[in-house]
């Protein structure tokens, strides 16, 4: 194999779909307004008592141009137009426009950590009240990871690889990860990395509910009333993650091609680091935390001493917040009070593969935009007396470095640095 060019690597556009807003304008604005986007479950019908969750409002696929009544009826699993439609928004934001040059040099790598779950739970059904023959031959490709990539990628039309990086909740971030070796080695030019999760089914809300990860809303719980206030990572009554749909994408590109197409470079991936824990699981082991920490930061050539701020995993679990905090207070020490610790998900929810891609997007806005997001419904927690979560209000802070933690089901972590410009 050839040396690789050692390019460095740009974010030159981004688009999400969270609770907050069907693009990132909408989520943005929302977003700073200190504003969370939950409510009480309305996709579908499910009597778990975890019925708080993130939904895209006012997204409606079958309004998409490219989207007619076939169409929509033979791709039934949720994450397929929404990956089609973020992806495309994406490169408009970046000011690409796929030739046949291009093309043949983007990828295409949208992870998922729960593929097309609904379309499977629709063929079940059918398969067990109307008969084996009424299950659509479509059932196969729906829930092929790589399908929705190869779905955008037959509306945009790029030709580069495409596949679905899988990893769990850190999906978002190993597609970024990896795109960006893939570019810095000189396989692609350009490449469509994120993720996006359409989660939202009975099935998936009960075991997350049952395996008692998700919050469970009693008469007495704040969010009884106010279910904006469901997700509070950091604070001292936590109860568990708010589940969310969601899908962020950022289309990253080589130095060279910036200038070549007369691109801007919003930020650049500065460096990433990856590792598994080989403990459980569900529980994080803190040691190979710290070391995926450590891991970005060196790949960046930078020290703990450079980070400006932390863009954290924050689920609002209570050993999970424990947990990261921990490893912060290892690899940053007394420094840890001076750093911004931002948690998204308090604003959007947990949307699992897409999490990650969608906290990225977040993180580069605001680092343009010199305004850390807050992590709101707030109560301080004495165990964490030292963080400085930006609470409850957006804050004007410049910040050019910025660590983005993500962590996985079955002990996967992966934590990039970006370098904002």
């Amino acid at each position: 194999m050839r040396a690789p060019k050692n390019r460095r690597v740009m974010v030159v556009g981004y688009e999400v779909a969270t609770a907050l807003g069907n693009t990132l304008e909408t989520t943005w604005d929302a977003a700073v307004q200190g504003r969370a986007g939950f409510r009480r479950l309305t996709r579908c019908l499910s009597e778990s008592r975890s019925n708080i969750v993130g939904e895209i409002p006012d997204w409606d696929p079958s309004a998409l141009p490219y989207v007619d009544r076939k169409e929509a009826s033979l791709w039934n699993a949720s994450y397929v137009f929404l990956t089609m439609e973020t992806c495309r928004r994406a490169l408009e934001h970046a000011g690409v426009t796929i030739d046949a040059s291009i093309g043949r040099r983007t990828g295409c790598l949208i992870g998922s950590a729960l593929n097309g779950t609904d379309s499977y739970r629709v063929a079940m059904d059918n398969y067990v009240n109307l008969g084996p023959l009424k299950v659509s031959p479509y059932l196969l490709p729906n829930v092929c990871a790589n399908l929705p990539a190869g779905k955008a990628g037959m509306l945009l039309g790029f030709t580069g690889p495409i596949f679905s990086p899988q990893g769990a909740c850190a999906s978002g971030n190993h597609a970024i990860g990896i795109a960006a070796r893939m570019i810095r080695d000189g396989d692609c030019d350009f490449v469509l990395a994120g993720g996006v999760e359409t989660c939202l089914v009975p099935e998936i809300i009960q075991g997350f509910s049952n395996m008692l990860a998700t919050i469970k809303v009693g008469p007495k719980d704040r969010a009884a009333q106010d279910p904006t206030q469901a997700s509070r990572p950091f604070s001292v009554d936590r109860k568990g993650f708010v589940l969310a749909e969601g899908a962020g994408v950022l289309v990253l590109a080589a130095e060279e091609a910036v200038r070549a197409h007369g691109l801007k470079a919003l930020a650049e991936i500065s460096g990433v680091g990856w590792n598994s824990d080989a403990h459980h699981f569900t529980r994080p082991n803190a040691d190979t935390i710290v070391d995926a920490i450590h891991d970005a930061i060196d790949d960046a050539e930078l020290s703990p001493a450079d980070i400006d701020a932390i863009n954290a995993h924050g689920t609002s679990t209570p050993t999970g917040d424990a947990t990261e905090v921990h490893c912060l207070r290892r690899v940053f020490a007394d420094r840890l009070s001076l750093i911004p610790v931002v948690a998204n998900k308090s604003q959007v929810g947990h949307s699992l593969g897409a999490s990650a891609a969608i906290e990225a997007a977040l993180t580069v806005e605001g680092m343009a935009r010199g305004v850390l997001l807050p992590t709101v419904n707030h109560l301080p927690d004495p165990e964490f007396a030292e963080l400085d979560v930006v609470p409850n209000a957006p804050r004007r802070q410049s910040h050019e470095l910025v660590l983005s933690n993500s962590f996985g089901f079955g002990g996967t972590n992966c934590c990039i640095v970006f370098r904002g410009l």
